[in-house]
């Protein structure tokens, strides 16, 4: 046993070292090809970490109550540096971290269920050299630590369940603590926490274990994901006056509104288009066999643990019924369950172990290229890139930054180019927006004695809220000229003496 542990240390420690080398190196090239941040999103999580110490009214009020925490959080010190701001090195630091934490939860995970370390390093592969998902742990977007956190609890989740490991110690306060941490990076972890915590009750009561006690063990790992989510649930209340923040952040125009069966063909062909038709069912085939294993072995109960973190599809789901524009980068977690079901297919064929894996990169070779501009999360992320250098000629409008001020602007609609805006020398500071509480909603009502500039989204969502405020309440901009335009954004800037 001794021996069995130290190889599997050493699978681990390998896949860290290799996922990690190919991340970095990875990430440097869509640095040099300028798509680091390129996507929008990327640039709004930046200004959410900055923006808790670096803003007119800083505090913790302004991590935010739409996005979770954790991401903003790790990244708020760090993101003070202005040269970590503008290129967001830190969060790629911490995204590349993720990827190889997460290469290395699907190597031990598949590798516990299998007692195979070459079918945990094909599904480590699977995942690891499909391009959407190198792409995305180049940049900022919060998806890697996802992973990472959800896979690695889910990991430790299934030694734990599994009644015939030899373990030392008991992990169950630091299992709880990892998805607790995963609860609070992204909502697609909480259904797969439910599902997870469910099924390791079923396990311990099919090896043995009465159940009864099976569900107290493992509602000891629950109390922290559960104090995670309401602890969120509360701060959201006092931020943002509600429990949850629906969907009325997004205009609904998914064709899929009201019809979940067409929001279930979008996620199953959104996730073909990531990889492609043949690792679909490579994957498929393998979660579908653990299925069985998990239900029907009492040895191998443990397995169906693996199958909840197809639960991550549920979030994506729900948005899409609910009419949600559709996103391609809501399927990139679904990998990781593809690369798991890839390596059970490996794991059980015993024999031919080597000779199926080999079969398994090739499809990976024949499918994927590492570094495909054309793979559907790159160019996705490039859909605002022409963008970009027509809101810069509007920045330049305004000059250089000079004392006292200030800029009014919806953060939620143009918090991207505020983060476009520190290469001009910009800091959050600058601007005056909904984060700044009583001094906005005071701002609504007449911004001239408190912004010398008014930046305003016309067209993306029908327009931001200070479109609507334009469009509904003409003297809202009395006092201010058009000044300049571009991309859908519209400058104006105030008229000196114009109520004197």
């Amino acid at each position: 046993m001794v021996i069995i542990l130290s190889a599997r240390h050493r699978l681990i420690v390998g896949v860290a070292v290799a996922a990690a080398s190919v991340g970095a190196l990875v990430a440097v090239q869509y640095h040099r090809l300028g798509l680091t941040l390129s996507h929008y999103d990327a640039r709004g999580h930046l200004v959410v970490a900055r923006r808790i110490i670096d803003n007119l009214t800083p505090g913790w009020q302004q991590i935010g109550a739409v996005w979770l925490p954790l991401p903003h959080v790790l990244n708020a010190v760090p993101v003070q540096v202005d040269s970590f701001y503008r290129t967001g090195a830190s969060a790629v630091a911490i995204s590349i971290l993720s990827f190889a934490v997460a290469a290395c939860a699907i190597a031990w995970l598949v590798c516990a269920m299998t007692a195979s370390r070459v079918a945990g390093v094909a599904a480590a592969a699977v995942f690891a050299l499909n391009p959407n998902v190198l792409y995305l742990q180049s940049t900022p977007m919060t998806e890697p630590l996802l992973l990472a956190l959800t896979l690695l609890a889910v990991a430790m989740l299934i030694d734990w369940a599994d009644l015939q490991a030899c373990r030392k110690g008991d992990p169950t306060r630091l299992i709880g603590w990892v998805f607790a941490l995963a609860c609070l990076t992204r909502y697609e972890a909480w259904p797969v926490t439910a599902a997870a915590l469910s099924g390791a009750v079923w396990a311990r009561w099919r090896e043995g274990e009465a159940f009864d006690i099976a569900a107290l063990r493992t509602g000891r790992i629950a109390l922290y994901p559960a104090l995670a989510v309401t602890a969120f649930a509360i701060f959201s209340r006092i931020v943002a006056g509600r429990w949850f923040v629906g969907g009325d952040f997004f205009v609904p125009e998914n064709q899929a509104l009201g019809d979940p069966l067409l929001a279930a063909k979008e996620i199953a062909w959104g996730t073909r288009r990531l990889s492609g038709p043949l690792l679909v069912g490579i994957g498929l085939a393998g979660m579908l066999i653990l299925t069985a294993l998990g239900l029907l072995s009492r040895a191998r109960a443990f397995a169906i643990l693996a199958v909840s973190l197809v639960t991550m599809a549920v979030i994506p789901w729900a948005a899409f019924v609910k009419g949600h524009p559709f996103r391609i980068r809501y399927m990139v977690p679904l990998l990781a369950i593809e690369a798991i079901g890839a390596g059970a297919i490996v794991g059980i064929s015993k024999r031919a172990r080597v000779a199926c894996a080999i079969a398994v990169l090739a499809a990976v070779a024949y499918e994927l290229r590492p570094l495909d501009a054309s793979a559907p999360m790159v160019v996705e992320a490039q859909w605002d890139r022409p963008n970009v250098p027509v809101r810069a000629k509007v920045t330049a409008c305004i000059g250089p930054p000079q004392r006292g001020m200030k800029i009014m602007a919806s953060m939620g609609s143009l918090g991207h180019h505020m983060q476009e805006m520190s290469r001009a020398g910009f800091a959050i500071h600058d601007f005056l927006h909904e984060g700044n509480g009583d001094l906005w909603l005071t701002a609504i009502d007449g911004p001239y004695p408190f912004a010398q500039w008014i930046l305003i989204e016309e067209k993306a969502q029908g327009g931001d809220v200070l479109a609507r405020l334009a469009r509904e309440h003409p003297h809202f901009l009395y006092g201010y000229r058009r000044v300049c335009e571009g991309a859908g954004l519209a400058l104006y800037k105030r008229r000196e003496g114009a109520w004197d």
